[in-house]
């Protein structure tokens, strides 16, 4: 890199930092003379100080420039700062005392003399380069012994209080009382579970009790805004925290983690509201990256249903991993369309969008499209995300639910054989275990299909590893509850909840795609994988917390209506089934699922062939009642796994 000069603005800052410390080396000698004599100086030494002031400035600016106090934008450094012009001074100190003594001829300057001038030196450069913060903290506390405020500080102030006396709590403290948007806001003082820090003060604010103490604290202060500033904590204590929280007439506002924020490029601001995934209490997941791009690097990936919203995250996070090509799949071609813009930033650098991301309107249960998208692009990695999700709706039409749960994934898997692909993996769902829905029911014989895979043609043999992944709700994906609540909430309510007792698993969108890659590297044919989803969530409590985040009150501001557990539905979604027991894998947020129950696979393919032939012949109640009898008795016969890896 080449280097650049300094702008003039720079320089002109330096020399402006240069000129003060040269006037403060000469008031602070002007002031260690007399000091040293205690009343009027001998005129021998006031001759000698006046003979070497220049040289003293010189050395003194020569040891700040050496520390980088010219480089240093004083208004916003820390306490640790002070260190730096600490050695500067002792170093400027030291240099005037050996030019006194070895390079001058005498008479020499008493050493108390050099040594007071130094002091005050470092007091004098502290002073000036602190002079904003020393300014500020001496008006507030004039401010508070006053017991008013000064003028320019806004007539209503809203009163804080902060949860968390770490790092986080005394960084956001810190810009409330120094910053100027912070005038707005009172730092009424912290709280912390921590009894060590009981009663110790963080920017001159008191660590006011712990998270037992919030209602009262909240109460005898007035406190108007509560920020939640603690990063690792787990699910359970930050839900006990919020719920604390909650029964305050107080705002709830989240400071989030300053890492996650760079990694992200959603603009948050550094005080959010408290956003649904915070209530999940789940750390940031991390990946085996080497063993990822060992999988999809330089890789073909294909990713059926790539408009919806996990197929949409899987794609940007495949791209992240360097494929050679990336095929996204979809019948929806408005929002494949738009999904192919967003992406084209971040395909590979100097080649064309165009070669590397392929969007392909097509639908998954036609074959002959589907044989032409295999046979043309060859896939090497295959995502199979396209399905019918919604429960309700699918009770409505199980023909559906068959032909592109069922079909769909059929006729993928098959061609994923024929055409040698490395690895097939289906996107599953917790519906799938002791299915009550036509959904489920579907979904289950489609990790049957994705666990058995198909073997190639006549004369070949597939090398294809087939695996399903499993979890449950993603937040934030269409259709799913919270963006639902979040627009009742937003149109006035009421707000809509199935039943008080129902719960379901919630993960993000992110996490759940991440674990799926994660899962391809991981397989090694006819695997099931079960991503730790964490405790199940009560749906109606959720509901209630949504709304008291928007700083509304429940079945006040914003009725909630009960409309009952809609055709389908299940009270508790479940994750493991009959026969299934859960095995560690080399990650801590993945299980493999050993399952006994024993899979003829010619015996499956012929009942699956059935079932297809009735969505021409026989109308929905024989679909639906078929498609449930074959999912429950696939998963209820106590034996052995079929094979590992197609044949």
């Amino acid at each position: 890199m080449r280097y650049r000069l300094p702008t003039w603005q720079s320089v002109w800052r330096r020399l402006r930092l240069a000129f003060v410390d040269s006037v403060l080396v000469t008031v602070s000698f002007c002031l260690a003379l007399p000091l040293r004599f205690v009343g009027a100086p001998p005129d021998l030494y006031i001759s000698t100080l006046r003979d070497h002031l220049l040289a003293f400035i010189a050395l003194f600016i020569a040891s700040n420039y050496v520390f980088g106090l010219y480089r240093r934008l004083w208004r916003y450094a820390s306490a640790a700062e002070v260190s730096s012009i600490t050695f500067a001074s002792i170093l400027g100190t030291l240099l005037a005392l050996a030019y006194d003594t070895f390079i001058t001829p005498a008479p020499h300057l008493p050493l108390s003399t050099v040594a007071f001038g130094g002091f005050f030196c470092l007091v004098a450069f502290t002073a000036v380069r602190y002079r904003r913060r020393l300014f500020r903290g001496g008006l507030l506390r004039l401010a508070n012994l006053r017991a008013g405020h000064y003028p320019a500080m806004p007539t209503h102030r809203q009163k804080v209080l902060i949860v968390g006396a770490g790092e986080g709590g005394q960084i956001l403290a810190w810009r409330f009382l120094n910053m100027n948007p912070g005038r707005d806001y009172e730092v009424v003082g912290f709280v912390d579970d921590d009894p060590a820090k009981r009663g110790m003060l963080v920017h001159g604010r008191k660590v006011l009790g712990n998270r037992r103490d919030i209602m009262e604290i909240v109460a005898r202060y007035g406190v108007e805004m509560i920020v939640i500033a603690i990063h690792n904590i787990d699910g359970d204590a930050f839900r006990t925290i919020l719920e604390i929280c909650e029964m305050t007439p107080a705002v709830i506002k989240i400071l989030p983690n300053v890492f996650d924020m760079l990694q992200s490029t959603t603009g948050l601001p550094p005080i959010r509201d408290v956003m649904v995934a915070d209530l999940m209490g789940r750390k940031t997941v991390q990946i085996d990256r080497a063993a990822c791009e060992g999988c999809l690097s330089g890789k073909t990936v294909l990713v059926t249903g790539a408009a919806g919203s996990i197929g949409a995250e899987l794609c940007r996070q495949v791209l992240t991993f360097s494929p050679r090509r990336l095929l996204m799949l979809d019948n929806n071609e408005s929002a494949l369309h738009d999904l192919a813009i967003s992406l084209v930033p971040l395909s590979a650098e100097g080649e064309a969008a165009e070669r590397q991301i392929v969007p392909i309107v097509a639908d998954v249960t036609n074959e002959t499209k589907m044989w032409f998208v295999f046979q043309t692009h060859a896939p090497q990695v295959v995502f199979h995300a396209a399905a019918y999700k919604h429960v309700p709706l699918m009770e409505d039409y199980p023909d559906e639910a068959v032909r592109v749960n069922v079909g769909g994934t059929r006729v993928v898997a098959d061609l994923a054989a024929q055409h040698g692909a490395e690895r097939f993996v289906l996107v599953s769902t917790d519906k799938a275990i002791n299915p009550s829905s036509v959904m489920g029911a579907s979904k289950r014989l489609a990790e049957l299909v994705a666990v058995l895979g198909k073997p190639a043609a006549p004369g070949a043999r597939s090398t294809t590893f087939y695996t399903a992944v499993r979890f449950g709700n993603v937040l934030g994906s269409r259709g799913s509850v919270v963006p639902t609540f979040e627009r009742q909430i937003d149109a006035g309510g009421p707000v809509t909840v199935t039943h008080k007792g129902m719960t379901r698993y919630f993960m993000s969108i992110p996490e759940a795609c991440s674990l799926i890659i994660q899962a391809a590297a991981l397989t090694e044919g006819g695997d099931i994988f079960m991503l730790n989803m964490g405790n199940r969530i009560n749906i109606d409590g959720l509901a209630r917390r949504l709304i008291r985040l928007r700083g509304l009150r429940p079945d006040v501001d914003i009725p909630i209506v009960y409309t009952g557990v809609r055709p389908g539905e299940k009270m508790h979604e479940e994750l493991l089934g009959v026969g299934e027991e859960c095995c560690p894998t080399s990650h801590p947020k993945i299980l493999r699922l050993r399952s006994h129950v024993e899979i003829d696979r010619a015996e499956l393919e012929g009942q699956i062939e059935t079932l297809l032939a009735l969505l021409a012949t026989e109308h929905d109640g024989v679909v639906t009642a078929r498609l449930k009898e074959l999912a429950i008795a696939w998963q209820a016969k106590p034996a052995h796994l079929a094979p590992r890896q197609a044949n």
